[in-house]
């Protein structure tokens, strides 16, 4: 079992930034590639950015490329996002998920651990 906790998301004005973390605790985290989604209401839930086991490969949707950065510290069993230049369209919950693979997968069924999710407001 692995477990996934989210922290940094919050209310923030259009044009601002955040920091998602996410902590990890059971198994070796280094051993999964890890994802962050998020689902908006009302839309299914899609993966923002991906990195695999040692952050070698990492994807982004295109509506974040240039803003957002995915990256990871598997001595801190954590994985972060970095957002900047936020739009109201970014407002969602952001899921963190680990998938026992090396594979940045896209679509969620490919994920094994999910966690409980962050909120993420972007007033205009």
């Amino acid at each position: 079992q692995v477990q996934l906790v989210e922290s940094g998301g919050g209310l923030v004005q259009a044009g601002g930034s955040l920091r998602l973390s996410c902590a990890a605790s059971g198994r070796t985290f280094s051993s999964y590639a890890m994802g962050w989604f998020r689902q908006a209401p009302g839309k299914g839930r899609e993966l923002v950015a991906g990195i695999s086991w040692r952050g070698g490969n990492t994807y982004y949707t295109a509506s974040v490329k240039g803003r957002f950065t995915i990256s990871r510290d598997n001595a801190k069993n954590t994985v972060y996002l970095q957002m900047n230049n936020l739009k109201p369209e970014d407002t969602a919950v952001y899921y963190c998920a680990a998938a026992n693979t090396n594979v940045v997968h896209t679509t969620w069924m490919q994920y094994d651990y999910w966690g409980q999710g962050t909120q993420v407001t972007v007033a205009a």
